[in-house]
């Protein structure tokens, strides 16, 4: 892992490979121009300019490591002095003071030099208590700073004393002040003050730094200077005699420093991108980021939040898609409290019908989002470049600006606009009820390998109470080519089919055992032909495992036809795989004979459901003879019939060709003739017995007619 350093507040210490911008260079042009000032005046203020953010800090920083390793006289001492932290010009004075008297050396030749520093700081500290220091243009002051001068002797000798013993030591001191622009009015008034009348003494020089407007911002809100501008610039002028403007950060600049950052990042967390991703978070920059990222400042501050989140994300989330949203918790916090509140909709989910069947035309859809964007604080310059970005992250905003959108590949790596991914983003993290992308391939591992864990127990688990999310995650590493345990995930399944919680889908249109049906079906296809028999028997060794592998069975062998009522046999495997369930559904329907028809479970006529799409042929001998030897057929229909508040829709047409498969449709009128000729008086008490009969009737063909047979039956 490479050492990034991005919670200090330069763009990029000494240390950590090329300058990118040129400060280092610039540097050096401000350690020259110190020199030049220092042959042509005794004191001077230099002002190193430029917006906040831009490097000022770190050019600071960069010429005080230049000075401190001069040699000889040349050498400059330095004072930093933090104006921050005095509120008044007495103890601003004596901070001052002591800061020049530390920066002095400790040896022996300098112990007068900074006795005479020290006393004539204090000498004139109380100064600051004088109530005529009103302002730095008044005559007055500078007439009372004067007479204070001439009229104390000792503050005048210390002053001289002062002066011949830092001429006499010939070696230049720097007071560096850094952002003065963050300063209230009445403090950068004090600051300025003691620079020009108490701070200028020989060989003692200034260099400030501070965001000009900002600056000038802060100077019209005083007495002082008053609301003009003009002013405040006049002001200025009096103050600094050598200007340095910080070079413009250029375009060029903010993408090699973006890009820097960015290896940076990947590298710490050991990730690199595919030329997908590059493509995905190029565009994210040049359409927006760019202009955003326009200070070196902002560039490291952004790439810092990503630091601080990713690591517990690494192989959990999309980078590309993390990195745009990271950009938008940083800098756009009401957009992305936006994306919370409208979860369901941006990761097509709702269920609310205006949303999912909108007549709104693409463009009123967008100037919707716009509207919204406006609503969670989004500056009006910036909204086309924030909705650009959320349509990278969300297929349906995509949609609504006229675009098509893939949600299938999104989900597939893993993005923020899956329902299975979202949360993950929001609290970045993985939450405590999602698996991570780790745990959940060892799962997969412990599973190939035959080789319990706890990550294969949390996983299966998750299969009953998550069903979902769990099967589209296995699905998408599926899409994805990765080898998976299909026998092993078949007999798990298996187990679990009957101890499913997870609630309903798509508005309760999928269930989740259907989730579980279409994930079978597809491991079952993926195994070699010649293993999917015993797969099949295997997975039947309970009744609801039965029931799965009757229906994975019958999706396997009819993927172009869901109207089709049994499994086909076209194939080889498929005969032997009928043949496996068929046998299946036999044992487990075994402890039924002896029992009357009142007595079966909703277990046992579910066997005899999946019996009849598996191997009607086999099943209708079956039944004959249990009603041959005491069940009686009207008890056995009400167990397969289960009722309905709408009689009338008892038996459909699905319904009868299931009866004709299981029992034919002649035998069952005639065991049942003697109850469907009494339409009166010997009508049997059940109503739901009295409604099935009344629905056979209906359906009863007249004389001479053939009765509906189920394709691919006999009757």
């Amino acid at each position: 892992m490479s050492d990034a350093r991005f919670f200090n507040d330069e763009p990029f210490h000494d240390d950590e490979g090329p300058d990118l911008l040129g400060r280092g260079q610039y540097a050096q042009h401000a350690v020259e121009l110190l020199g030049r000032v220092r042959a042509q005046t005794e004191s001077g203020v230099l002002a190193l300019i430029g917006p906040w953010g831009s490097g000022k800090s770190t050019v600071l920083g960069k010429v005080i490591r230049l000075l401190q390793n001069q040699d000889g006289r040349e050498a400059w001492l330095i004072a930093e002095l933090n104006p921050w932290l005095y509120s008044d010009l007495e103890s601003l004075t004596a901070a001052l003071f002591s800061e020049i008297r530390a920066a002095l050396p400790k040896e022996e030749r300098w112990s007068q030099a900074r006795q005479r520093i020290g006393g004539f700081g204090q000498a004139i500290s109380p100064l600051g208590k004088l109530t005529a220091l009103a302002g730095l243009d008044s005559e007055g002051l500078i007439q009372a700073f004067s007479d204070r001068i001439t009229g104390d002797a000792s503050a005048s000798a210390a002053k001289r004393k002062a002066e011949d013993a830092l001429r006499q030591a010939g070696q230049p001191v720097l007071v560096v002040m850094d952002d003065l622009d963050r300063l209230t009015p009445d403090e950068l008034l004090l600051v300025f003050k003691l620079v020009r009348l108490v701070g200028r003494l020989p060989n003692v020089y200034y260099l400030i730094s501070f965001d000009e407007q900002t600056l000038l911002d802060v100077l019209q809100r005083s007495d002082l200077v008053g609301t003009s501008e003009a002013r405040a610039r006049e002001f200025l002028e009096k103050i600094i005699q050598v200007r340095l403007d910080l070079p413009a950060f250029r375009e060029r600049d903010a993408a090699a420093m973006s890009i820097r950052a960015l290896n940076a990042l990947l590298d710490s967390h050991g990730l690199s991108m595919t030329p997908g991703e590059e493509r995905r978070f190029s565009e994210a920059y040049f359409r927006h980021l760019q202009d955003r990222l326009q200070t070196p400042r902002a560039v490291k501050r952004y790439f810092g939040q990503a630091d601080a989140t990713l690591a517990s994300l690494v192989g959990n989330v999309d980078v590309v898609d993390f990195l745009i949203v990271t950009f938008l918790r940083t800098n756009e916090p009401g957009v992305y409290r936006l994306l919370k509140r409208h979860r369901a909709e941006l990761t097509g989910t709702s269920i609310d019908p205006a949303q999912r069947h909108s007549t709104q035309q693409p463009g009123e859809r967008a100037e919707r989002w716009r509207r919204r964007l406006r609503e969670a604080g989004g500056a009006e310059e910036h909204i086309e470049g924030i909705l650009h970005l959320l349509a990278q992250l969300f297929p349906t905003v995509q949609q609504d600006l006229g675009g098509g959108g893939d949600t299938k590949a999104s989900a597939q790596r893993r993005g923020i606009s899956s329902p299975d991914y979202f949360d993950r983003y929001m609290v970045f993290g993985v939450p405590d009820d999602d698996l991570p992308e780790a745990a959940f391939d060892q799962a997969l591992a412990q599973l190939t390998a035959d080789a319990p864990g706890e990550e294969a127990a949390e996983l299966l688990l998750r299969l009953r109470d998550d069903t979902h999310r769990i099967t589209r995650r296995i699905e998408q590493r599926r899409s994805a080519g990765i080898r998976l345990p299909a026998a092993a995930l078949l007999k798990a399944m298996a187990d679990s089919y009957g101890q499913l919680t997870a609630e309903p889908e798509m508005m309760g249109l999928v269930s989740s055992g259907m989730s579980l049906q279409f994930l079978a079906r597809d491991l079952l296809t993926d195994l070699p032909p010649e293993q999917r028999s015993s797969v099949l028997g295997a997975m039947g060794a309970t009744p609801d495992g039965t029931v799965l592998a009757t229906r994975t069975l019958h999706r396997a062998t009819n993927p172009d036809n869901n109207d089709s009522e049994q499994v086909q046999t076209t194939e080889d495997w498929s005969l032997q795989a009928r043949d496996a369930v068929a046998d299946r559904i036999a044992q487990h329907l075994a402890p039924t004979t002896g029992r009357p028809a009142e007595e079966l479970t909703e277990s046992d006529t579910d066997l005899i459901w999946m019996w009849r799409h598996t191997h009607p042929d086999s099943l209708r001998p079956w039944l004959r003879q249990r009603l041959d030897n005491g069940w009686e057929l009207l008890p056995l229909l009400g167990k397969l019939i289960q009722p309905t508040s709408r009689p009338h829709r008892l038996i459909d047409e699905s319904v009868l060709a299931g009866l004709d498969a299981m029992f034919g449709l002649d035998d069952l009128y005639t065991r049942l003739d003697p109850l469907l000729q009494s339409e009166t008086g010997n009508s049997p008490a059940d109503e739901h017995h009295a409604n099935i009969l009344q629905a056979l009737r209906e359906h009863r063909p007249a004389t001479g007619q053939t009765p509906p047979t189920n394709p691919g039956t006999t009757t």
